[in-house]
């Protein structure tokens, strides 16, 4: 029973992750053993926003320790979010509020997105940066999406 709570917890607590959707990738460097290098393009649905989806390209690591997983992505990422069907928002947000995170290392290593509130211009503003458990790196991209004024963005 208590197995199964857990498991229904674990559920409840993901249907609000963003899941990622590949768009697309391009090879950037050969590798003659474990897959190639790559730039890998992501769409992420906003959990919290219906109607805007954000576009993550980032580097990924190929060759052995790539395939295995065990290869430290580069830091580098890009974010372009867009409205993609009607704004609306089904709770309150938060001022700030990390949308999504995922492993780009073994152990240590996060890209991170990031939505930010910027209620006087009725925009959501996406950040996307990485950061490690000892040191972070300083780069980042960012992007809006303005609302309508018709549709105030509601803050808890």
């Amino acid at each position: 029973m208590t197995k199964s709570l857990i498991a229904a917890l674990a559920l409840a607590s993901c249907a609000a992750c963003a899941r990622a959707e590949s768009v697309g990738e391009v090879d950037t460097v050969f590798k003659w053993i474990g897959p190639d290098h790559k730039i890998v393009v992501d769409a992420y649905d906003d959990p919290d926003v219906a109607g805007v989806t954000c576009y993550v390209s980032r580097a990924k690591t190929g060759g052995i320790k790539g395939g295995l997983g065990l290869a430290e992505d580069k830091a580098e990422a890009s974010i372009a979010c867009r409205q993609t069907g009607p704004i609306s928002f089904p709770k309150p947000l938060r001022q700030q509020d990390e949308m999504f995170s995922e492993r780009i290392s073994l152990v240590f290593k996060k890209l991170r997105v990031v939505r930010m509130v910027d209620r006087p211009r009725n925009t959501l503003v996406y950040l996307t940066y990485s950061d490690r458990v000892i040191e972070g790196s300083p780069q980042n991209s960012v992007t809006a999406v303005p609302v309508d004024r018709g549709t105030p963005i509601p803050l808890r």
